[in-house]
């Protein structure tokens, strides 16, 4: 059995009033081209300022773009292919 690696890094940031948070997702896997989403988390200027809510939002919306990402590269490959393999 073959074992592939891919990774994921999550860059988190946030601006100066912590009212926004920016996360960027990059998955990187060997022989393969790299793939980049971004996820955004805004917070209520009324409510308490509680970072991780926002870190947690902003990663997840850009996991979840990845996500939709690559579900749809495959759809695209396998249309490419076009059919069953023959033998």
């Amino acid at each position: 059995m073959q074992v592939k690696q891919w990774t994921v890094q999550i860059y988190i940031s946030e601006d100066d009033g912590d009212e926004r948070t920016l996360a960027r997702a990059v998955l990187s896997a060997r022989g393969t081209r790299w793939h980049e989403s971004v996820g955004v988390a805004r917070r209520n200027p009324d409510d308490r300022p509680v970072p991780e809510i926002g870190d947690e939002l902003a990663a997840g919306r850009a996991l979840m773009d990845l996500a939709d990402k690559l579900i749809i590269e495959a759809a695209e490959d396998v249309a490419q292919i076009g059919g069953p393999a023959k033998e």
